[in-house]
């Protein structure tokens, strides 16, 4: 697929790295000339300098022959723009990054559509909604409901108190009542597809897809139980924080803390059921005698990363139950991990989840690049004939790296086992390393 993103900022390169791994022809276009060599050092790209708001640069970038144009500039109107210049050159698609929840509402995403742009995104909404889902599974690291519901993806760290540790990981799953299958294992930095001979061990990442209603009892497992959210504190005023204060100021006690006074003002006036605190998160002494240790629920979202983890730090050292940081520097993300921060929020992952699956040619309903994992989450819509069909799971030859979690057949429910039979249409929730995710699409196509 040939693809051109117009932007070679953070979200842009994040994209053009991401997709180059997966065999796509990626064109980056930018009017910086210093940020296209940084892209290019990075990845196989093509760059063409100049503003992708000009038919000139469009043309340059190849737009007529492109299958996906991407606009991922800092300016919202310049990304409306040139997604609809594209369009008109001969774009098959044209997706655009914006900043403003007005322009995702219904009536208004329809005057986008005629006008040529099929996907509009806002990457702090999807970043606010995860941490809302995520403050309703307080025992998880990530989490993703796939088929209407039916079938979720559940991460968890094993504590000591985990009645997992030294269990065999593949342990009697031969049957289709299962409520859950673990379908990966970080260990450190690595990820491991589980097989007959690996065992859990203390602080171990575990990947799971569960029914749903067993996602609870399921993530007890790791030796956590759930916390009832009654008091949370935010950290930063950002769009992020924002997003999250209102959606839930009516339902907890919202404490949100920025150290920007005129910010803090307006907020304020806002957020009228939120208190708002004027004081610098990284004050340790601030933070204490504004009852951090109070709260069940922390959630970071500065601008930056630095501050994000410090102020996670502190909460987890005070005893807060679910500790939540944005950290948008990807080499952190590891650092994070390591330090105890529950779980981890980057905008560029989320988002590209929301992306990548225009990419594929398989009928993709839903994809979560996960955080703790450079593995990707997808939900297929089998295709009839397609080789899934063909044979039992065991025998159909996926690719080692890739693992079937479970499948939803009308109203009926399970977890996907060797001697499970895909039929056409099922609904099935495959977990896969980057380099495979495009021969394992082949399987349901």
């Amino acid at each position: 697929m040939k693809i051109v993103i117009a932007g070679a900022g953070d979200m842009g390169t994040h994209l053009a790295k991401m997709l180059s791994g997966n065999g796509h022809d990626i064109t980056v276009a930018d009017v910086d000339p210093k940020a296209l060599v940084e892209v290019g050092n990075l990845v196989d790209v093509v760059t063409v300098e100049g503003d992708t708001t000009q038919f000139s640069v469009l043309r340059k970038a190849g737009v007529r022959r492109c299958d996906l144009f991407i606009a991922v500039r800092s300016v919202e109107n310049d990304n409306i723009l040139s997604a609809v210049m594209a369009k008109q050159l001969g774009a098959k698609k044209a997706i655009a990054r914006v900043d403003s929840n007005e322009y995702l509402e219904p009536n208004s995403k329809e005057i986008f559509i005629d006008m040529g742009i099929d996907y509009l995104f806002y990457p702090e909404q999807i970043a606010a909604r995860e941490v809302i889902s995520l403050l309703g599974h307080t025992s998880s690291t990530e989490y993703m409901d796939f088929a209407a519901g039916k079938l979720s993806l559940v991460a968890f760290r094993l504590e000591l108190t985990s009645p997992l540790l030294g269990r065999m990981v593949i342990d009697g799953e031969d049957d289709e009542d299962l409520e859950y299958r673990v379908v990966a294992i970080v260990r450190g930095s690595k990820t491991i597809i589980p097989t007959v001979d690996d065992r859990f061990e203390e602080e171990d990442m575990v990947y799971a897809i569960a029914r749903h209603n067993a996602t609870h009892r399921v993530v007890e497992l790791s030796g956590r139980r759930e916390v009832e959210i009654r008091n949370m504190m935010i950290l930063g005023g950002s769009r992020i924080g924002v997003r999250i204060a209102n959606e839930l100021q009516n339902e907890v006690n919202i404490k949100l803390v920025d150290y920007d006074a005129d910010k803090a003002f307006r907020l304020a006036e806002r957020l009228d059921k939120t208190l708002i605190i004027n004081e610098d998160g990284r004050d340790t002494e601030a933070m204490m005698e504004e009852d951090i240790a109070g709260m069940d629920a922390f959630v970071a979202v500065t601008g930056r990363s630095e501050t994000n983890i410090l102020a996670a730090m502190l909460a987890k050292r005070m005893g807060v139950k679910k500790v939540i940081a944005e950290v948008e520097n990807i080499n952190y993300i590891s650092l994070a991990e390591s330090i105890g921060v529950d779980t981890i929020i980057n905008k560029k992952l989320v988002t590209a989840s929301n992306i990548f699956r225009f990419t594929m040619t398989t009928d993709v309903q839903a994809i979560k690049c996960l955080t703790g994992s450079q593995a990707e989450v997808m939900e297929f819509i089998v295709k009839p004939n397609s080789p899934a069909t063909k044979d039992k799971i065991r025998d159909l030859g996926l690719p080692e790296d890739a693992i079937i979690g479970g499948v939803v057949r009308g109203d009926r429910v399970f977890i996907a086992v060797d001697d499970t039979q895909i039929n056409a249409y099922d609904r099935v929730v495959v977990f896969a390393m980057p380099d495979s995710v495009m021969r394992v699409a082949e399987f349901f196509n």
